[in-house]
């Protein structure tokens, strides 16, 4: 068996889109995944399952129905399954994102 890190820096250089996230592992039943983003994602639901955002890069914002919290470099936070959440950031923030395999970034998408 061949042992390779995952170089993050190359991984994030490969990526053109934002909101576009990318599967560079997997952990038991939970994919690792790394996106860039800048502007605001819609308001949608995870149905459940928690999901983990870690800024690696810049800052983001979570927006829920009752209160806001900011993610900036360095940090972590886990979003409570069920919630219904809205991600920005002002800036382009590259951040890493572990959530159930079977989760999907849009789920039950509001369209408000």
């Amino acid at each position: 068996m061949q042992y390779q890190s995952i170089q993050l820096k190359n991984e994030f250089s490969k990526m053109s889109d934002f909101w576009s996230p990318k599967v560079i592992g997997e952990l038991n039943d939970y994919d690792l995944k790394l996106v860039k983003i800048k502007g605001d994602f819609e308001w949608h639901n995870h149905e459940g399952d928690d999901k983990v955002f870690i800024v690696l890069e810049g800052e983001m914002l979570i927006d829920f129905r009752d209160g806001q919290v900011k993610i900036s470099k360095g940090e972590l936070f886990i979003v409570p399954g069920g919630s219904e959440q809205k991600p920005s950031a002002e800036k382009e923030t590259h951040i890493m994102i572990i959530e159930p395999k079977r989760g999907v970034a849009t789920a039950d998408i509001d369209p408000k």
